[in-house]
């Protein structure tokens, strides 16, 4: 039995080598083949190929993620987009990603990236229905839509436009959001997670909202249908509720 043993293993290392040898014999062989078809890839320097550490996670062209937390960033007013990046590189928004990619750029480059998303026009994304109660539903078209007067609550119309696509040159559209991402960001405004230069506009009225509110609200954006129009309204086209440094605003 032990001879048949080392006999069969005796064969299958002959077998071993053989195999190994035969594998080295290809590899020389084709190794002037493989250096006579080399050939190195230039990326072109351009603004699409420099953002594509971004796009990863928010969309080939900015469009956003299936992801809950990537949120679009296609069609967004240039001074906001550029005010958030501003705001992760220098850790006002802490998120390790972000500051990581952001820490050593330069203002004109975050200007830059800003501009070439600004610019996007992409489809929305098609969302799941909020999966609320009717009583929920309302209460976020009424936030949405009316504000609530009685706790000095502005409506999100107020600032962010009839249609919600945000207001040049720095106030975001807040459609083509997923529910989760925008009470994750209320949230953290509420809770001064999200810090951005003073006034904090939105963080006055963010400390007013119940977790119901959040809840609620979030629920209703992200059940809007999108306007024909995506584009942001222009400066000076809405009287706004509140004013506000161009950074805070979502």
């Amino acid at each position: 039995m032990n001879r048949e043993r080392r006999g069969i293993g005796g064969w299958v290392f002959g077998r071993y080598v053989a195999g190994a040898a035969a594998c080295l014999a290809l590899f020389i062989l084709a190794a002037p083949l493989r250096a006579q078809t080399r050939t190195t890839v230039t990326a072109p320097d351009t603004i699409a190929t420099r953002v594509m550490a971004c796009t990863t996670c928010h969309g080939l062209r900015g469009e956003g993620s299936n992801d809950d937390y990537f949120p679009r960033l296609a069609g967004k007013p240039a001074g906001y987009l550029y005010n958030q990046l501003i705001a992760f590189r220098d850790g006002q928004r802490k998120y390790a990603p972000m500051n990581y990619l952001l820490e050593y750029l330069p203002d004109a480059y975050l200007q830059e990236m800003a501009g070439y998303f600004a610019q996007q026009q992409t489809p929305f994304p098609t969302l799941p229905k909020p999966d609320v109660p009717p009583a929920v539903m309302a209460l976020g078209q009424k936030l949405t839509v009316e504000g609530d007067a009685r706790r000095h609550i502005p409506s999100c119309v107020a600032c962010h436009g009839a249609s919600l696509t945000g207001v040049s040159p720095d106030i975001p559209g807040l459609l083509g959001l997923r529910a989760k991402y925008i009470s994750a960001q209320l949230g953290a405004s509420r809770y001064g997670a999200r810090v951005s230069a003073k006034p904090n506009c939105m963080q006055k009225i963010t400390v007013l909202l119940s977790d119901a509110d959040i809840a609620a609200t979030s629920a209703y954006l992200s059940s809007l249908p999108y306007p024909a129009n995506p584009a942001p309204a222009t400066e000076g086209s809405l009287a706004l509720a509140l004013t506000c440094h161009s950074s805070d605003a979502r």
